[in-house]
């Protein structure tokens, strides 16, 4: 099975430019946990997530410490959080970004996933322009119908 065959077409995407807060609200409403970034050419030029989100409000160190307890500062996270409002998606966004082309077998994409710990992948076709994107639930369903699973 290829990756065009259980791909979203449907892709909502954002602008290095639009306002980070903004954006983070339409993850909120969409129910998901990031979106591409597409220039104004149509270009990929990055994934803004929830990931880059916790990255801006904590403190950098927190990957670092392992399992140690961390003591939060609510004031800290507040404020970092309200500059939200001033940051553009290009100042938080990922800029190395994954992506598989639309003929991509199914099992080769869930690898990448599983390997580069990421939930979803944005599809490209041979002009390297996003027509699709594909998500860890998308896979899992497609795994399932053709386990012949009945999925309510």
């Amino acid at each position: 099975m290829k990756v065009k065959e259980i791909m979203k077409r449907d892709v909502t995407s954002v602008k290095p430019e639009d306002n980070a807060m903004e954006t983070l609200t339409l993850l909120f409403k969409m129910q998901i946990s990031g979106l591409p970034v597409i220039d104004g050419q149509g270009k990929l030029v990055g994934m803004f997530t929830e990931k880059d989100i916790l990255r801006s409000i904590l403190p950098s160190y927190i990957e670092k410490v392992g399992r140690f307890v961390y003591e939060e500062n609510p004031k800290s996270i507040k404020n970092k959080f309200k500059e939200l409002e001033n940051l553009k998606v290009s100042q938080l966004m990922r800029k190395e970004i994954i992506t598989v082309f639309e003929d991509a077998a199914v099992c080769e994409v869930a690898r990448i996933m599983l390997t580069q710990k990421v939930r979803r992948i944005p599809v490209l076709n041979k002009e390297n322009k996003v027509v699709g994107i594909v998500a860890r639930e998308d896979i899992i369903k497609s795994y399932a119908k053709e386990a012949e699973w009945k999925i309510e």
